[in-house]
């Protein structure tokens, strides 16, 4: 039997390949581990109608003809740009979670970047930022949006994030 391995921050690896968190609305990463300890990787075919990238592998999907957003961003300090990016990613998912698609929003580990999309998405479509945080971390797993400048980024509000963060740019 094979020992759950944690990820470079200390993480577990996800034990599903992905979450519902709302009603047509999933997280998830691009591996989990079964019961096991044996380590899988996600391929996502056609369950869904759109999937939202930050984090890409090759041959992980999706199938072709599925729509795929890709806005590739760190686990880390994000820039305006960036941010502006996962705000573009997040109002897109909430319409088409709204629209009745089913959406899958997915990172590396599916926590933090995914964490932050998704919980944009729930507040887009009228959830409040505490309640967003916590049905993240319920719904995904207590993993969820570890990274506590993400959390930062939602309680402050992305637009207002994305404009300090811009003032903070070099001049030029």
């Amino acid at each position: 039997m094979k020992t759950r391995r944690k990820g470079n921050d200390g993480a577990p690896e996800p034990e599903t390949p992905w979450n519902e968190v709302a009603p047509g609305l999933w997280m998830g990463g691009h591996h989990w581990r079964d019961p096991a300890g044996e380590r899988h990787p996600v391929r996502v075919g056609a369950e869904f109608e759109l999937v939202v990238s930050l984090f890409t592998t090759p041959r992980h999907g999706p199938a072709p003809g599925v729509e795929h957003l890709l806005a590739e961003v760190p686990d880390g300090p994000l820039d305006a740009e960036q941010l502006a990016a996962v705000q573009d990613a997040a109002e897109r998912t909430a319409e088409a979670v709204a629209s009745g698609r089913r959406v899958l929003v997915r990172c590396r580990s599916g926590y933090n970047r995914s964490g932050l999309v998704v919980a944009q998405a729930l507040i887009e479509l009228g959830a409040d930022t505490t309640e967003a945080i916590r049905q993240v971390r319920t719904r995904r797993s207590p993993w969820a949006l570890h990274n506590e400048l993400f959390a930062a980024y939602l309680e402050t509000g992305l637009g207002t994030a994305r404009l300090l963060s811009s003032l903070t740019a070099p001049l030029g």
